[in-house]
Formats: structure tokens, sequence, C-alpha cells
């Protein structure tokens, strides 16, 4: 069995090894995600945070000082577009959703880390998240890994979330130990992250599109481009590593590494041009019909509940 884990590990790693990257560019623009009906506002969000200016410190969650989890849920709800995956991580998946969960309802959001501070668990949607005590034990902790290093609420988050959610990609390594947010553990493919939003978050997903292949979908900017203009927020799984190569003509590794979340997308002659949010900020990207076809593996198409078109 070791022999095979091995074998199984060494031929997939090479898919995540870039599970999380810096942006290509920095963008200025600041359009966010339609969602014409949020659950919540930021104001409710502040409202609540306004009233817990005491909370005590847990014992579910030793490493986490309450001021310092408190400033952390602050301004994930005042600056959501801050939100980072941490440097060497493969948390990517996780801060995906937690956008998503920050622009529909910031209170739900607040509401949720506070309990899940407080009893060490917590629901959200479907799934009651209730980590295990190696993953309470870790968060706070985690170090080298950029601006996350000071930012527990996010450590808890993100920790919980890999711990409670399970995909293939997860199957030889399903209890945490230390490091494991830069291993398989912490990894989330496709399907994965679909079911996630589908479980947690007030949204129906339209998703197309796998771990291996582009989707089929014709013209996949003629397909974004109609999918953005009926509404909703659309996710895409990319393949960062073709992004950060200089010769986009030698390609060997043709598998999706990243999710991020489009805010624009626009074409002028054959040049398009894509805005999306990618941990931290947001990213500006110009390229081709043929390398945006490339690059696209996934198109989750996230609506609020009862109001998506076919």
């Amino acid at each position: 069995m070791k022999l095979i884990e091995t074998i199984w590990v060494k031929g997939i790693c090479s898919i995540f090894f870039f599970l999380c990257f810096i942006p290509v560019a920095s963008a200025s623009i600041k359009n966010i995600p339609r969602n014409e009906h949020p659950t919540s506002t930021q104001a409710d969000a502040r409202k609540y945070i306004a009233q817990l200016s005491n909370l005590a410190s847990s014992e579910h969650w030793p490493n986490v000082k309450p001021a310092l989890f408190m400033e952390n849920v602050k301004i994930n709800v005042d600056e959501p577009l801050g939100l980072y995956a941490g440097r060497g991580t493969n948390f990517c998946g996780y801060g995906a959703l937690s956008y998503l969960l920050l622009q529909d309802d910031p209170l739900g959001y607040a509401k949720f880390m506070v309990d899940l501070y407080r009893n060490g668990q917590a629901t959200m949607g479907q799934s009651v998240i209730k980590p295990s005590n190696a993953v309470r034990k870790a968060a706070g902790t985690l170090i080298y890994k950029g601006l996350l290093d000071v930012r527990p609420a996010e450590q808890m988050l993100y920790l919980s979330l890999a711990d409670h959610f399970k995909g293939y990609v997860n199957i030889f390594n399903r209890h945490y130990k230390q490091g494991d947010e830069n291993t398989f553990w912490a990894s989330v493919n496709y399907a994965k992250f679909n079911r996630m939003v589908r479980h947690l978050l007030n949204y129906q997903v339209n998703a197309r599109g796998t771990d291996l292949r582009q989707p089929s979908v014709g013209n996949t900017y003629d397909y974004i481009n109609r999918k953005m203009k009926q509404g909703g927020i659309i996710v895409l799984y990319l393949n960062n590593r073709i992004l950060h190569k200089k010769k986009h003509e030698n390609i060997k590794l043709q598998v999706p590494t990243h999710f991020v979340i489009l805010e624009n997308i626009s074409k002028t002659d054959d040049v398009i041009t894509m805005v999306f949010w990618d941990y931290g900020g947001k990213t500006l990207l110009q390229i081709d019909s043929e390398f945006l076809h490339k690059i696209v593996f996934g198109i989750s198409q996230c609506t609020k509940k009862g109001n998506i078109e076919k």
C-alpha cells in the first residue's frame, strides 16, 4: 500500500505543486462581483462586531487571542479584497469560498466565525464544521506564510474547511499534522470546490469543467461572457502555471491549479481583458482567445438560489 501511495502522490504532485501564485499584475479597478440581493451588508456585520468588544478567550483555540481574532474578522468584513490564502499553502480554494461568502453575507460570516471561536464548532449552510483537536491547536501558529501569519481568523477558517471537506486529492492524507497546510491534506480539486459552495453558501452552482481537461463549452470567451451577463459571480479554475510562464508556446504541464473570482471580461478584436480577484488583490490580464481556452479548466456560475438563468 505504501508503494502505491508513493507512486500516486509522485504522479499527481506536479499537478498541485503551484496551487497558489502572486497575482500577475495589480489592478486598481474598483468594480466588485455582481450580487444584486445580498443576504446581509457590511453595516450589519459591523454592528454585530461592535457588540463583541469583550470577547473572552476560547478554550477550543488555545493559540488564537480574542483581540487579534476579532481584528482579523473586522478586517475581512471591511476589506474582503485583502483575503489571503498564504504563501506556499494549498488554501486557495478556501480563500475563494470565503470571498464568495463575504460578498453575499458578511454578517453570516462574522456570526459563523464567532460561534466557531466560542464553541469549537459552528454551522454554515448545510454543514456543521467541527475541526479536530490538531487543527484547533494549529490555528494561530502558522508561520512563514506571509500576511497569513498575523491573521488567526483566516487560519482558523481555512484549516477547519480543509479538515471537514475531502476530495480524491486528500485520500492518502486525511488527518492534520504540522505543516499539512502545504500538502495534499489541504488541496482542493474542482468538484470539491463546487460541493463546498453548494453545501455552505446561499448559491446555486452551474459548473462546467474538470481537473484534467478544458470544458466543452464552444468558444470559451463567449460562454464566460454570456454567464457574466446572466448575473451571479463567476469563479474560474485556472492553470496558473501557464500564466506564470514567459514563453507560453513551451507548455509541458496543462493542468488547473488556481481558483479566482472573475470581476470583468471584455474583448477588442482578439485581445481579451480580464480583471479578477486573486488572493489579496486584483489581477489585470490581457490574452488572446486561444490562450484563454488553454488556461481555463473550470467555469462556475454562482447565483443566488432561485435566480439562476438556464
